[in-house]
């Protein structure tokens, strides 16, 4: 597990007094439902990107595509087999999108990735995994210094997909299908900023169709 240290605690007391603020911004907001209200922290909103937008992301996700990394992880070499890159962050769509995406959150737009985009042919998958950072592997070193832990998640999927597909949070035994538009978001930490094993996810194989999501990551602090 995470190795401790002067830097692992403060970054954990940026994303305790972050979650604070997101939770209560999302819990007093009337378009979000709230999926999950235990240990896993999973919130969704129906209709977050149009039609219209999403077909334009999906053309965006086909001219960046590539085979998707995964971090110094031993995952496994068929852990995750999609089409994965990352948007424009200065195009001024893709600006939009976040934006809104930042308004919903209440956090500064800096604090949020670039939105990357995926595509998941039949078969295709992302194994089990969390999308937090393991601060025992050598990467973090690096991802603490540009702007620490991955605090939240927020996937919007881009297209309803004709079978399989859905993302799988085996450890709260929920399912959420893809639907098109459709944002769902969580918290990667506990209350007192410490990672959350609940969040393991998985998006499942897609047995028919094609699957398109866009992902961005909120750290606690300036990412860039």
């Amino acid at each position: 597990m995470a190795k401790t240290g002067r830097t692992d605690t403060a970054n954990q007391r940026e994303i305790a007094t972050m979650n604070q603020a997101v939770l209560a911004r999302l819990k007093a907001d009337d378009s979000v439902q709230v999926l999950v209200d235990d240990k896993l922290q999973l919130f969704g909103i129906p209709d977050f990107f149009s039609a219209e937008e999403c077909e334009r992301l999906m053309k965006m996700v086909d001219e960046t595509a590539r085979p998707s990394p995964v971090f110094d992880v031993d995952y496994g070499k068929q852990a995750r087999t999609s089409y994965s890159g990352d948007l424009d962050p200065y195009n001024p769509f893709v600006r939009m999108l976040h934006r809104r995406m930042d308004d919903l959150m209440g956090v500064p737009e800096n604090w949020g990735e670039t939105m990357q985009g995926q595509r998941y042919a039949v078969g295709q998958q992302f194994k089990a995994h969390h999308d937090w950072f393991d601060t025992s592997q050598p990467y973090w070193t690096g991802e603490v210094a540009l702007g620490g832990q991955r605090a939240w998640t927020l996937m919007v999927y881009l297209n309803d997909v004709e079978e399989g597909g859905s993302t799988d949070f085996p450890k709260a035994n929920i399912a959420v299908p893809p639907q098109q538009g459709t944002l769902i978001a969580w918290s990667n930490a506990n209350a007192d900023g410490k990672v959350n094993m609940e969040t393991l996810h998985a998006g499942t194989p897609v047995v028919k169709g094609v699957k398109y999501v866009v992902t961005r990551w909120y750290r606690a602090r300036a990412w860039y």
